[in-house]
């Protein structure tokens, strides 16, 4: 296999794997010099990034499975946030609205991406959406979101300025369940494509779902809480979802420890935000 060929294959499968995560991979950011020696060989972490056919639904390949009763998703405006690869949000957008890698899709009245500033201090990052969720295409609308607003506010944070607001899983799980391993594989590739573009200085973590998906983890949210994690180099506190809240008023302690703790590092790392607070 001469270079040429070599470098036939590697862009093929970068065009695979962008369009199956969303975005263009760090291994596929740069091409290998396929012409130094002729035994130069395509890296394994490349060919393994790519979706594996196994993981490729029979709804993926089949527009059909699609149910014709089913409206028309909600899509967020146009963002002016982008990376190297060239996507930006709106790209992750479109594609999250045409998605069909699970069940959910079929089940789903809307979409529901994410909602806030494009050039956040800090990221939301909750488990799925809920009925009111779903109806909207809109992140947190409903009782639980109320109070998530009121939680952001407390430490002067608001999706309507400095605060962007998503789900693990952009669709959501029938009664309410918590989304599936494989629902959330489904989605994995989406979720990181909106982090590594919107860059949040932050993230906080809601609920246990949101939290052992991100970080990777099995522990319980009272061990995963009182401590900052790094995703990305990014640092990550988690709290409880405050659904969880609703239903038991003894985590309003808890959480409010949790969102000072976050606040007072928000400040060591972030002028802006140091600065709303006249500091």
């Amino acid at each position: 296999m001469d270079s040429n060929e070599k470098s036939v294959i590697f862009n093929l499968l970068k065009t695979a794997s962008r369009y199956f995560e969303g975005y263009t991979k760090p291994q596929f950011q740069e091409e290998p010099d396929f012409s130094v020696s002729p035994v130069v060989e395509i890296p394994s972490s490349v060919i393994e990034s790519t979706v594996p056919s196994s993981e490729i639904s029979p709804s993926q390949t089949a527009a059909s499975d699609t149910p014709k009763n089913q409206k028309m998703p909600i899509t967020p405006p146009p963002s002016e946030a982008s990376v190297n690869s060239g996507m930006n949000l709106d790209d992750i957008y479109q594609k999250i609205a045409r998605c069909t890698r699970c069940p959910l899709a079929r089940t789903r009245t809307n979409v529901v991406p994410g909602i806030g500033s494009t050039n956040p201090l800090v990221l939301v990052l909750g488990e799925a959406p809920g009925a009111d969720e779903d109806k909207t295409g809109i992140p947190f609308v409903g009782p639980a979101g109320q109070l998530l607003d009121r939680m952001l506010i407390a430490i002067k944070l608001s999706r309507n300025t400095n605060t962007y607001i998503m789900n693990t899983v952009k669709c959501r799980p029938p009664e309410n369940r918590n989304p599936a391993p494989e629902e959330m594989d489904a989605c994995q590739g989406f979720m990181e494509a909106q982090i590594r573009l919107l860059k949040p200085r932050m993230i906080l973590c809601v609920g246990k779902v949101a939290a052992q998906k991100l970080l990777n983890s099995e522990q319980t949210i009272g061990k995963l809480r009182n401590q900052f994690f790094k995703y990305q180099d990014i640092p990550v506190l988690v709290t409880y979802h405050p659904s969880a809240v609703l239903r038991n008023e003894g985590l309003k302690g808890p959480v409010w420890e949790d969102l000072k703790l976050f606040g007072s590092e928000l400040k060591k790392i972030c002028p802006e935000y140091a600065s709303l607070f006249g500091e």
